[in-house]
């Protein structure tokens, strides 16, 4: 039950901070106002002593040189967005291409590349800390002063996030979290084993930039079922999908709170349950991920994290038949994702 903080560095002459906090059931978090970003996740395992669950870096200077995004907030536009433009009221806004043609995880200089506010602090039963960022009209070219906030708190058995926006333009908006998770340990080998469950019936299918295709596709019988309990690996060593996930998975079309997965690894005991009001979660094994180095000295090989990251689908500006991620003038948007632990 406490807060502490200390400075991080300086980036662009804006001060950066550490931020950590810790509940009664022993868990600890850390977050920095680089990129609003999860820096650390301390959870207890079968033997009642606790890890770091979440890929991430010792310093600021590496979270600035990077480019996976370790526990960050992304937006305007989570993801990717399809020829990097999209037309909105009848405007066609160009954006910037860092994606083999497209636009991804917000532009060139994403949320995640920001400097956030550090808006307030509060110990207590549930310590929380709360992140600002004022987004300027035409920033990397979207529509739209937008003014978004981030609230993790320490719930007693895990991490829960809310974000809120508004905006005085219409524009697209698609913000999650891109935390690695890994319940080994953070830089304890690959995620292959991991146990997973989807409450997903249907996936987006992509062409071979990684834009979906415009349809919904049933996950039965396809390397996309995890209806049952599954290891991530199971498809990629059989050889029907080799190069691992990167895939968009529709848990529903309303805005209604529903457990989208459920990872489970039997070393640790570790069981991980993520519930979100969000239409779509994109489930990313670490393909991109080269022997980085992380926290302690660790190294980061491929497949060394699991990124569970709720949102709405990808492209969804240029597909209508999508849930829609337009938020209109004056209106807020709010969401909550919950990532929560226990010993199975």
């Amino acid at each position: 039950m406490s807060v502490e903080w200390k400075e991080f560095g300086y980036y662009n002459g804006y001060r950066c901070y550490l931020i950590t906090l810790k509940n009664k059931s022993g868990y600890s978090a850390s977050f920095t106002n680089f990129g609003a970003a999860v820096q650390s996740l301390c959870v207890p395992d079968n033997t009642g002593n606790f890890g770091d669950i979440i890929l991430g870096y010792d310093t600021l200077n590496e979270y600035v040189k990077g480019d996976s995004c370790f526990g960050a907030s992304i937006g305007r536009f989570a993801n990717r967005i399809g020829g990097a433009k999209f037309t909105l009221d009848g405007k066609e806004y160009k954006l910037f291409a860092n994606n083999n043609g497209n636009t991804l995880h917000g532009g060139e200089f994403g949320y995640h590349k920001r400097v956030w506010s550090l808006e307030q602090m509060q110990d207590g039963e549930e310590p929380f800390v709360l992140f600002g960022y004022i987004s300027p009209d035409g920033e990397e070219h979207f529509p739209g002063t937008l003014s978004v906030t981030v609230k993790y708190t320490l719930i007693k058995n895990g991490l829960k996030i809310d974000y809120c926006a508004v905006s005085n333009a219409d524009t697209p908006i698609n913000l999650t979290n891109h935390s690695y998770f890994n319940l080994k340990g953070a830089g304890n080998g690959d995620v292959k084993d991991h146990i997973v469950t989807l409450n997903a019936k249907r996936y987006t299918p992509v062409d071979e930039k990684l834009i979906p295709i415009g349809t919904f596709a049933y996950t039965t019988g396809t390397p996309f079922d995890f209806a049952s309990p599954k290891a991530i690996g199971e498809e990629m060593d059989n050889g029907r999908l080799p190069n691992g996930y990167d895939h968009n998975f529709v848990l529903g079309s309303d805005r209604k709170e529903r457990t989208a997965a459920a990872v489970y690894e039997k070393t640790t005991g570790r069981l991980m349950t993520v519930t979100t009001d969000m239409p779509a979660m994109q489930m990313y094994v670490g393909i991109g991920l080269n022997d980085e180095k992380g926290k302690n000295g660790n190294v980061y090989k491929q497949y060394g994290g699991l990124c569970l990251e709720t949102q709405f689908c990808p492209d969804s500006p240029n597909k209508p038949q999508f849930p829609s991620c337009i938020l209109n003038a004056g209106e807020e948007f709010n969401s909550t994702t919950k990532y929560m632990f226990e010993i199975k």
